[in-house]
């Protein structure tokens, strides 16, 4: 039976969103995540060189970096990003110790903090490229580099977290629903944010835009339930923030910041 085109479309959106915020993906990936075939994936991603938003190489593609967006629709979710980094940044205080995985708005997080000494434990190697106050200390949890995201996993990584206790928790995600949680499509970063959830001893923060709200991946990483607070921005799906807040789950919806 023939896809619909709306179906279609929505899947095409999906690929270029991750594609904006990851900057290259593999084929193999998008096809676990999306729960369709690499064929498939490969007419996809043809779509979007066509369209001269990617260029491709063997086993995946890379956003062209002059392409902003196709359409309105398609535009870049940075000034969400942006603001709910700059919003969680209100709850770091002086001599937090803090755990960031490897979500890109969890990151941001280091662009709003100042003036505090703060300790940053992560597992995302592109916290080297970030700008930070220098009284922010940076501790990457080592292991192997998991390229095109610079995640770091893998039983080095873990072994050195599971010594180290946090006061407060940012976390990211792929995908977010009340019922499935927080999700993602790589599996090796499963037990990385399981260890944040459970070492971390004060308040546990979901950082997620919109794009992320409704969306399920393969990989849970942890229960609505593990976490004290949502923030998200007010294009986020409705009825399933409902649900979140129902869960007691602090909720925080944001206008995007465009003033970057």
């Amino acid at each position: 039976m023939k896809m619909s085109k709306s179906i279609v479309d929505s899947r095409r959106n999906r690929i270029m969103q991750k594609i904006q915020t990851d900057g290259s993906v593999t084929v193999e990936d998008l096809a676990e995540s999306l729960q369709v075939s690499q064929l498939t994936i490969r007419r996809d991603l043809q779509y979007w060189e066509e369209k001269g938003a990617i260029e491709r190489f063997y086993g995946g593609a890379k956003l062209i970096q002059h392409f902003v967006s196709i359409d309105d629709h398609l535009a870049s979710n940075e000034p969400y990003k942006h603001a709910i980094a700059k919003y969680a940044a209100n709850f770091v205080e002086e001599g937090d110790t803090i755990f960031i995985n490897t979500s890109s708005t969890a990151l941001l997080l280091l662009k709003y903090i100042k003036d505090k000494h703060v300790t940053v434990i992560t597992n995302n190697g592109k916290v080297i490229m970030s700008n930070f106050d220098p009284k922010v200390s940076i501790f990457l949890t080592g292991g192997e580099l998991r390229t095109p995201k610079e995640a770091l996993v893998g039983d080095f990584a873990l072994n050195n977290l599971q010594k180290i206790s946090a006061t407060k928790c940012f976390l990211g995600c792929s995908g977010l629903t009340s019922k499935n949680g927080m999700t993602t499509a790589i599996q090796q970063e499963v037990t990385i944010n399981e260890i944040m959830i459970k070492n971390c001893i004060g308040q546990t923060f979901l950082l997620a835009d919109h794009t992320k709200i409704g969306n399920i991946y393969s990989f849970v990483s942890g229960a609505i339930t593990d976490f004290d607070y949502l923030i998200t921005d007010t294009s986020a799906n409705e009825t399933e923030l409902y649900s979140i807040r129902e869960m007691g789950v602090e909720t925080i919806t944001l206008e995007p910041l465009f003033n970057i």
